[in-house]
């Protein structure tokens, strides 16, 4: 996968290039995200953070849904401009960020809850993903939820442009390793905007610690 400048240049000319509702990752709403959100019971005041949220409606459905402590983080400036400009007075209630997962610093335990659906599986490097559970392990909370989806066994062999991950369930959670216990796996059809159908698989786990 493409680091730093590259990588954030790539991404802003997707968002140059096509509306946010025409790239091949949009959906309306993450039920599947917003299902394991209500799953996990969380108090209004969780922190919550969204990583490659980009202009992803979930922010949206996240601040409907009483959240009071949402970060959105993305390596394009482009994709979260457009989600602010969506949110219009709403975006002055989540905190924005600009950065890479693998490398950006984060509070440490500074998240209640961790998701991501369609970064992980861009990390095609195992050094990547290795900075990745690092930086989840140590941005969550003692028992903190993270939920991650990434292209499934059946998924396509590239995205936007660059070359991508595939996994099974459990392989998905092998990645995170013990630390990380898994609470529920599962497959996910979506359906791009231009009819495509795309496997992802979702995993959703509870970092080791807290009640």
């Amino acid at each position: 996968m493409l680091l730093g400048v590259d990588e954030q240049d790539h991404w802003n000319r997707i968002y140059d290039r096509n509306d946010a509702a025409r790239v091949s990752w949009y959906r309306p709403h993450l039920e599947r995200s917003l299902e394991l959100v209500e799953l996990a019971q969380l108090p209004a005041n969780a922190s919550i953070l969204d990583v490659g949220g980009g202009a992803s409606t979930f922010v949206d459905d996240l601040l409907d849904h009483g959240f009071t402590r949402i970060t959105v983080l993305d390596i394009s400036p482009k994709a979260l401009e457009t989600a602010r400009k969506r949110l219009g007075p709403r975006s002055e209630a989540v905190t924005w960020r600009v950065g890479d997962i693998t490398r950006v610093e984060l509070p440490e335990h500074g998240f209640d809850f961790w998701h991501d659906r369609a970064v992980f599986h861009f990390l095609v490097d195992a050094d990547a993903r290795r900075r990745y559970v690092a930086a989840a392990r140590r941005a969550l909370s003692p028992g903190g939820h993270i939920v991650v989806a990434a292209f499934g066994l059946s998924g396509p062999e590239r995205c936007s442009g660059l070359d991508v991950m595939r996994f099974g369930e459990d392989e998905l959670h092998g990645q995170f390793g013990p630390d990380f216990r898994k609470l529920s796996g599962f497959a996910d059809v979506h359906q791009t905007p231009d009819g495509v159908e795309q496997e992802f698989v979702y995993c959703y786990c509870r970092l080791a610690g807290g009640s």
